[in-house]
């Protein structure tokens, strides 16, 4: 099962949830491992698409209401739960809808600003978590045990088509792989942060959402995120107002960002080298973060 139709939503919004059932529902593009549907002005049903496990919305279900009233940024909280039944196998939940347009279908225009905002959000995230938060699983784990993934997206990747070149990527990669692990404490990482999974509002950053691969480990995983977000020259001020990162941090943080850019290329590659589900806008929207990690800060 791929999609879900309105009268489905409806459907299981009156089996489940009957007073919210008669909001207005509209579907929202986008999304990859779930499926959102925006309820009314303030909600949304994010409900299960190409994810197989229910863990990704358990952990938001658990985790978001504790992490939510301390991020100076709006995150999704989730507010009703939905279940599994024969209506629908899959899990799906009731959450507040995060205001402004995904990164990937608007642009940036105060960079400044949203460097400032990007920080001060993950210095606010980055914080010590608790024993039983989350590990690291596909998201979260150090370079050198990710270069398998790396190595498939290189691979896939029609670099001629993107004007890009393997030795130079791959000496980000090569630099990453060689730090030492993460020495801190696990702290709270988004862990998949790209331009899908942030939204912007005034030209300037309004919301993050899609908390499924939030994890307790190395914030290199998040930091990336200062090539992939925001526009040229917006990496420098982002490291200028995060708290100091040292260098094998910065390190690993670029060649993860360099992972993510080849992702989302590979995503926006027609044929039969893409990625099933496909976005072309995602393709030069990576392309122009990965000439940002190449060129370092």
């Amino acid at each position: 099962m791929t999609g879900v139709s309105e009268d489905l939503v409806r459907a299981l919004l009156r089996e489940q949830q009957p007073d919210l059932a008669e909001l207005p529902l509209r579907e929202v593009p986008g999304g990859w491992g779930n499926q959102m549907w925006r309820l009314g002005d303030d909600l949304a049903v994010r409900i299960q698409r190409m994810d197989t496990s229910p863990g990704p919305q358990l952990k938001e279900r658990r985790w978001l209401p504790r992490l939510a009233a301390r991020l100076p940024l709006p995150v999704p909280a989730p507010v009703r739960d939905g279940t599994p039944s024969e209506r629908f196998p899959k899990l799906w939940t009731v959450m507040t809808w995060v205001h402004g347009t995904p990164l990937d279908h608007a642009t940036i225009t105060r960079s400044d600003d949203a460097a400032d905002r990007l920080a001060a959000f993950l210095e606010a995230l980055h914080v010590e978590a608790p024993a039983d938060a989350p590990g690291a699983s596909d998201f979260g784990t150090h370079p050198k045990d990710s270069r398998g993934g790396f190595e498939h997206f290189l691979g896939a990747v029609d670099l001629e088509a993107f004007d890009a070149a393997e030795s130079d990527i791959r000496a980000v990669w090569d630099e990453a792989a060689a730090t030492p692990e993460w020495p801190g404490p696990r702290v709270w990482v988004h862990g998949d942060l790209h331009p899908a999974n942030v939204v912007v509002a005034d030209g300037t950053l309004a919301g993050v959402v899609d908390f499924g691969a939030l994890f307790a480990g190395d914030p290199a995983w998040d930091l990336g995120a200062a090539w992939l977000l925001l526009p040229d020259g917006g990496a420098a001020r982002f490291f200028d107002r995060y708290p100091a990162v040292d260098e094998a941090t910065f390190r690993r943080a670029r060649g993860l960002a360099a992972m993510k850019c080849l992702f989302l290329m590979l995503m926006g590659q027609n044929g039969e080298r893409g990625l099933p589900g496909g976005k072309s806008h995602w393709g030069p929207a990576g392309r122009s973060a990965l000439a940002r990690v190449l060129n370092g800060r």
